[in-house]
């Protein structure tokens, strides 16, 4: 098996190329990073958790960032059941056996 290779691009070229892609990737990781660093600080409060047996203080950004963890790993959990439920429906029955 012969893996493709990428046509080698001398040195000239990439000094005169502008590369749009690469500055549109560096500029949205900058604004994401500019915005997750304005939430973090926005949100860094401490507000009152009332459970039905007890009551929590805890910052905001933290009960955020664990409600979006706890609805991720959920996610990923239900698709991979769903996944598994999908290849069992469509695997072929046993063939009775013969006597």
């Amino acid at each position: 098996m012969r893996f493709l290779r990428r046509p080698k691009i001398h040195t000239d070229e990439v000094a005169d190329s502008w590369q749009p892609r690469l500055y549109a990737r560096l500029i949205a990781l900058i604004l994401l990073t500019a915005y997750a660093i304005a939430f973090v600080i926005e949100n860094s409060k401490q507000v009152r958790i009332h459970f039905v047996f007890a009551t929590a203080r805890v910052s905001l950004i933290g009960l955020t960032l664990v409600a979006l963890a706890v609805g991720l790993l959920g996610g990923i959990l239900l698709a991979q059941l769903e996944r598994r439920r999908r290849r069992r429906s469509h695997q072929p029955a046993d063939p009775p056996d013969a006597v």
